[in-house]
């Protein structure tokens, strides 16, 4: 964590000079409003917030796409029983200030610099008194009201779950045939049911990215992204639905009392809430005060973390030409050019997401369609993990050799993935096997430690491994640590199979989180799926970038289609200019061309390690038997180019947050460096082929033996 805060430092310090000299620039010119309209960057900049499970963060981006500040402040959860896990919205709004003040001192702004706001948040339950919109607790101990989070980690809502999935309502067909614990429909009704109606009745709802918007602007609109992909809300103009909750799903359910109050718990009718980037407000004069922002800046509708995640990396421009996607790209217009292109938000856990035009395509067992989540007119899915950074870090924090394993990857001056594939490249020369892949031929790693996501939606299936023996050593960690990459690959091609064979169009897969430096993994996902892997150009600032490009969108559906809501004033009147967005040629320091490059080692310890396989830059290996059509993909420029985009003044306003935020996004997000499969008659293709029925066993079998043994206990109960 120290090591990537230092390097974030100097990076933001290397960009500072350029910045500072600029604006020195703009200072010394004669005619500054002249220079400003050739600097874009120097005249709007906007703020993304992101609130993961562990951290609140901040970055400010200029109008060229690059990031000028990054912030981060870590945020507490409390566990004070088994499956609940709680967090505090005074916290997490006293983190968010933080960051939003560093990141505007950083980039060496001024509160009135900044135009839009926009934030995304994990999909967590907040909830305040509808009144006075103070916290409520949510217990296990009710007193205790600064706990008022109800975290998307909390599974205490299992009984929940059961009676809501029991409906078969059709509701439930767009949630992948039945709701997740993880989402906050169940655990609203733990709380409709542990709570007297009166005391229940004086609770507000919001999930926290919507929350936040709240927190901002003291507006109670939510956002489709919350309320249909997490609460059972259904689009309106999906199956006749016009406000959105269904009254006879809330009625079978037992909470009859939602339906009494006209949803105004939820925020009512969902013909009120916004799609993602649409204007929620201008900040309030105490929530200027408090991020230290200007009341001019207007606030974006949220989105929840992996939805921003996705609008930070799909609009990405690509590296190698993938014909798949020209063709698509080709055909469509506006945001249907994503068609084809999957987000894999990666973190702790994972979350798959994609678009898809057509109606009627379901998909069971991940999430959606979602209508109008994101862009209107156009459906969501959405697939997950939730166990995979987590499960790396759990497999080497808890193997024998992890001690040795941290020393001799620090003598060593890399981290410690790095040194397990340089290790596993060693051990494969050792024994001449021609991939690395070999190695774990024996181990068959099932890793759903926290239970199936999807597309099982099982919280109780659990790990197993086959293949262990009584070896400590370091080599077994690499193999170990090999096999749970290989897990994540084939659970990975599960999704994404799941997806295509639904009708869903999957071309290629946009990949962001920390997870990108690791080649080895990003090889993996890439023969196991036989897709495309796309790198973004802000490896750990993705959904922090996306979030930033929903204040940008904001602020253009603010200032052209809300007169009617008053227009800007003071200085935000006097600064409204053309809106123009340009790819700056010059590199953002959070590029890090260097979490995808070869690892550079020196001499002092070619005795542990003595060679780095540069996954990203070296082509798909060629079977012996291969036509030799390989593509290659070397590690290419991550700057965009220099083309300007004019924005179009006469799009249809019930288009214009979807329609902008596309053209932002791909002018906007930079390029990304590809990984190509290898062809599937390539070794590593076929053991990995082989390897993932195996899996699909593994997992089959769990099940199999589960149901049998709990039959069994269900016939001795009743004897």
């Amino acid at each position: 964590m120290q090591n990537s805060q230092n390097t974030r430092n100097q990076d933001t310090a290397a960009y500072s000079l350029l910045h500072k000299q600029m604006l020195a620039d703009k200072a010394a010119s004669p005619n500054p409003e002249k220079f400003l309209s050739s600097h874009p960057e120097l005249s709007k900049y906007y703020i993304g917030v992101d609130v993961g499970s562990g951290s609140a963060r901040a970055c400010c981006i200029d109008a060229t796409g690059n990031i000028l500040a990054l912030s981060e402040k870590v945020i507490n959860k409390e566990v004070l029983e088994t499956n609940h896990v709680t967090q505090s919205s005074n916290e997490i709004w006293d983190a968010i200030r933080h960051c939003v003040k560093l990141c505007v001192k950083e980039a060496d702004l001024q509160p009135h610099d900044i135009y839009g706001l926009a934030f995304d948040a994990t999909c967590s339950l907040v909830a305040v008194d509808i009144d006075s919109g103070k916290p409520l607790g949510v217990g296990p101990n009710f007193e205790n009201t600064d706990q008022n989070i109800v975290m998307w980690q909390d599974h205490r809502a299992s009984r929940e779950q059961k009676i809501i999935n029991a409906t078969g309502h059709r509701v439930l067909k767009y949630v992948g045939g039945g709701m997740s614990i993880e989402m906050e429909l169940p655990k609203m009704k733990w709380l409709h049911d542990n709570l007297n109606k009166e005391t229940f009745a004086k609770y507000d709802f919001y999930d926290l990215a919507d929350y936040l918007t709240y927190k901002s602007t003291g507006n109670k609109t939510r956002s489709l992204c919350s309320t249909v992909c997490k609460q059972g809300c259904l689009a309106p103009g999906v199956e006749g639905s016009t406000k959105g909750w269904e009254d006879d799903f809330f009625n079978a359910i037992g909470m009859e009392d939602f339906v009494e109050n006209d949803f105004i718990q939820v925020g009512g009718s969902a013909e009120n809430f916004l799609t993602a980037g649409e204007y929620v407000g201008h900040l309030t004069k105490e929530a200027a005060q408090d991020l230290g922002l200007s009341t001019d800046c207007v606030v974006g509708s949220s989105v929840i973390d992996a939805y921003a995640g996705f609008l930070g990396t799909v609009g990405a421009n690509i590296d190698a030409e993938i014909p798949a996607l020209k063709e698509i790209d080709s055909k469509e217009t506006g945001f249907n050019k994503a068609s084809g292109r999957l987000a894999s938000v990666a973190g702790t856990s994972t979350c798959h997401i994609s678009i898809e035009k057509k109606d009627g395509v379901f998909c069971k067992g991940n999430w959606g369609p979602y209508y109008g989540v994101c862009f209107k007119d156009l459906y969501m899915f959405e697939g997950g993990q939730s166990f995979t950074g987590g499960l790396l870090n759990h497999v080497l924090t808890n193997h024998p050799a992890y001690t040795q394993l941290c020393k001799e990857a620090e003598e060593a001056g890399i981290n410690k993935f790095d040194f397990l594939n340089s290790k596993l490249e060693i051990m494969k020369d050792k024994i001449d096997e021609k991939s690395v892949v070999a190695l774990a031929k024996h181990i068959f790693f099932y890793g759903d430690f926290l239970g199936n996501r999807c597309p099982l939606n099982d919280p109780d299936m659990t790990a197993s491994i086959i293949g262990q023996t009584t070896d400590v050593s370091l080599e077994n960690l690499a193999i170990t640590y090999l096999a749970s990459c290989e897990f994540l690959a084939q659970q990975t091609k599960q999704i994404v199979d799941n997806l295509k064979n639904s009708g869903n169009v999957i071309e290629c897969i946009f990949i962001s989180g920390s997870q990108c430096k690791n080649g080895l993994l990003m090889r993996l996902f890439s023969d196991c799926t036989q897709l495309p892997i796309i790198v973004p150009r802000y490896i750990d600032a993705a959904v922090c970038f996306g979030t930033a490009l929903l204040g940008c969108a904001a602020y253009k559906n603010y200032t052209t289609f809300h007169e009617k809501h008053g227009k800007p004033t003071n200085k935000a009147q006097a600064r409204v200019q053309e809106d123009t967005f340009v790819a700056d040629r010059s590199p953002s320091p959070y590029t890090q061309p260097s979490a995808t490059a070869k690892t550079i080692l020196g001499p002092s310890i070619k005795n542990k390690v003595d060679k780095v396989t540069d996954y990203f830059s070296q082509a798909p290996a060629k079977s012996e038997s291969s036509s030799g059509n390989s593509s290659s993909y070397g590690v290419h420029s991550l700057s965009g180019d220099s083309s300007k985009l004019s924005l179009d003044e006469n799009v249809d306003p019930k288009m214009v947050a979807g329609n902008y935020l596309w053209d932002i996004m791909t002018n906007l997000t930079g390029t990304g460096k590809s990984i190509l499969p290898n062809s599937l008659d390539h070794p590593d293709v076929q053991l990995l082929n082989t390897k993932y029925e195996i899996f699909l066993d593994q997992q089959n079998t769990q099940s199999m033996y589960r149901k049998r043994v709990d039959d069994k206990l269900a016939e001795l109960r009743k004897n």
